[in-house]
């Protein structure tokens, strides 16, 4: 029986899990949740082991892990490619190719995908091949729904490469190097994963495509654009000697007033309390219907710029254009809504509907859409000027879905490159190790100029960093206890007579399941220790069941919430939640007999 610390370090992992897979709890308070009721605990409850007293501050140390800040270097000089352009080359060879043979095109994306996710992180290519294999599909009459899924899937498979893969890569390795295991170096085990690779491939590249449906684009044309127009007040206007606010009651509180003219030159602010009088232009922005039944209902001129609205002069847009826009992992209105932001403020757009997949849009006048609270993968439909739009698309901040320009190349491109591949041979080499070598990678493209701070810090993810810690947090409070040796013990005594191979298979399996359930970074960083455990308990090597946790927790495919890469397709292709049951259950059983069979070839278990 485990003493009452290892009781309590286990139950708060299994609450922990469930918050973790709870979408309305954000994960940044489920994991500080954590992290406070180890600490809380362990100060009011002292453990002390043949080692002495267990220090509870030790639970902070995975804010100073070195995995934790390889993967944060990562993600910046990824961020550094994204904001040179660096890649967008590739996207153009995937589109000339697209013009003479849409099959040999499919594979040069899948391969090109897969080589790229093993040396960066994933999102943000993912985020630069959406809006290219989107724009491809649409011009070849194509839905993009058949290329996107596929797409991210080979991310995943891809990133299975090497440690710096995917930031889970780095977990794993990180977690199993402080338990005593070898650490894993650059390409100690591309060989087996790049053989499981090719199996994913030919189901990706032949099978996949006709397993998904033949989804439209999101919102496109989904809602009516809406029209700059000015209400001049006359002397009989209902609206003359009327504070604003009661205009916008006798309208339902419908009229969305941008300012009010006043005497020529003065602009007043839209003031509630503000009395209109006979001579003031409301500037209003609204659908056409809505402004003729506002200039009905208040007895106003409708004026389109200078020109009063009639027959012969109907409302126009002149430089609108209406985009569809992904919220990414690090895009500033994650967990937020419109309003919490100043949306139409900030951007200089106005949102016309937010799309969930699986959900119909929400209107631009629905009573909630401002309060929406938005998530990764959320789709928004806006309206604004072209220049805009084209600013946001250079920011990155959001993915810009209908993108059919390529991103310029900058002259800091082959820099960029040049100073990625420089922190993937240097870690090869051994010179150093990844953190370091990612670190200087970094600190270099700052110094010349590849990017700004402010984009580099956009690509982090604090969600990420928090769950990173948290989990951390609970893997040294399994193994310090021995709560992690309990769970190898069951698991042990519960697999009876299966041999080696079939542990190490089943350890596969599992991973892959919890995966798709619960926050894969939290079940890999909390399943390495039990792997290893369980490996000793028997005498067998460790390296294998490390491996197979690493494995087996990217397999993310069979749930659109596995992976924040199935979140950006989920919305953007306009997927449904079965499509990713009917494509990504098959490929998990491919790749867990794939790596069953492979992996006892390359580490005998003896």
């Amino acid at each position: 029986m485990p003493e009452p610390h290892a009781i309590a370090v286990m139950a708060l992992t299994l609450v922990a899990l469930y918050f973790f897979s709870r979408d309305s709890i954000p994960i940044e308070t489920s994991s500080l949740l954590v992290i406070t009721l180890l600490t809380l605990g362990f100060s009011i409850f002292p453990y002390r082991s043949a080692g002495g007293e267990f220090d509870p501050l030790r639970f902070f140390g995975g804010f100073g892990n070195e995995a934790l800040i390889a993967i944060c270097a990562l993600m910046m000089a990824s961020q550094g490619l994204l904001a040179t352009g660096a890649l967008t080359p590739l996207g153009r060879l995937i589109a000339r190719v697209w013009s003479w043979s849409p099959m040999a095109a499919m594979a040069v994306m899948l391969v090109i995908t897969g080589i790229v996710s093993a040396f960066m992180n994933n999102t943000p290519q993912v985020v630069l091949m959406i809006p290219i294999l989107t724009a491809v599909a649409l011009r070849s009459n194509t839905s993009p729904s058949k290329l996107l899924m596929p797409m991210t899937f080979a991310s995943q498979v891809g990133g299975m490469g090497t440690p710096i893969g995917t930031s889970l890569n780095l977990l794993v390795i990180g977690t199993a190097a402080t338990l005593g295991v070898e650490r894993f170096h650059m390409f100690d085990f591309i060989v087996p994963a790049s053989l499981a690779a090719i199996v994913a491939f030919f189901y990706l590249w032949l099978v996949a495509p006709r397993l998904l449906p033949d989804n439209k684009p999101v919102l496109v044309d989904a809602k009516p654009r809406l029209f700059d127009a000015r209400l001049h007040l006359t002397p009989q206007s209902a609206a003359s000697g009327k504070s604003l606010a009661q205009v916008r009651k006798m309208l339902d509180g419908e009229l969305a007033v941008q300012s009010i003219l006043r005497d020529s030159q003065l602009s007043i602010a839209p003031l509630p309390d503000v009395v209109l009088r006979a001579g003031d232009r409301l500037v209003v922005r609204d659908t056409s219907e809505r402004l003729r039944e506002a200039s009905r209902l208040l007895g106003t001129t409708l004026y389109s710029g200078d020109t009063p609205v009639d027959a012969e002069h109907p409302l126009t847009a002149p430089d609108q254009q209406t985009a569809e826009l992904v919220l990414t992992p690090t895009s500033a209105l994650r967990d937020r809504t419109l309003n919490q932001v100043n949306f139409d403020w900030k951007y200089q757009l106005v949102p016309l509907a937010v799309h969930r997949s699986g959900d119909e849009a929400l209107g631009a006048h629905s009573a909630n859409l401002r309060d929406v609270r938005l998530g990764v993968g959320d789709v928004l439909l806006v309206q604004g000027p072209a220049e805009q739009i084209a600013a946001l698309k250079a920011r990155n901040e959001l993915l810009v879905l209908d993108a059919t320009s390529d991103v310029p190349l900058t002259a800091k491109a082959p820099l960029a490159l040049l100073i990625m591949a420089g922190i993937v041979v240097v870690a090869s080499l051994r010179i150093a190790p990844v953190a370091i070598a990612a670190i200087c990678g970094v600190l270099l493209m700052a110094v010349t100029g590849c990017f700004k701070w402010r984009d580099a810090t956009r690509g982090l993810d604090s969600s990420m960093i928090f769950l990173t810690v948290a989990s951390l947090a609970l893997s040294l409070g399994l193994v310090t206890t021995g709560g992690a040796a309990f769970i190898a013990k069951l698991l042990v005594m519960i697999s009876g007579s299966l041999p080696p191979a079939g542990l190490l298979s089943a350890t596969i399996l599992m991973l892959a399941i919890l995966s798709n359930v619960i926050s894969n970074s939290a079940a890999a960083v909390i399943g390495t220790p039990i792997a290893i455990e369980l490996a000793r308990q028997l005498g067998l090597p460790p390296e294998p069941f490390v491996l197979a946790v690493l494995f087996g927790a990217n397999m993310g495919y069979a749930t659109p919430m596995a992976d924040n890469c199935n979140l950006l397709v989920y919305s953007a292709g306009n997927y449904r939640f079965k499509d990713f049951l009917r494509v990504g259950v098959p490929l998990t059983i491919l790749m867990w007999v794939a790596l069953s069979l492979i992996l006892p070839r390359f580490y005998p278990l003896h």
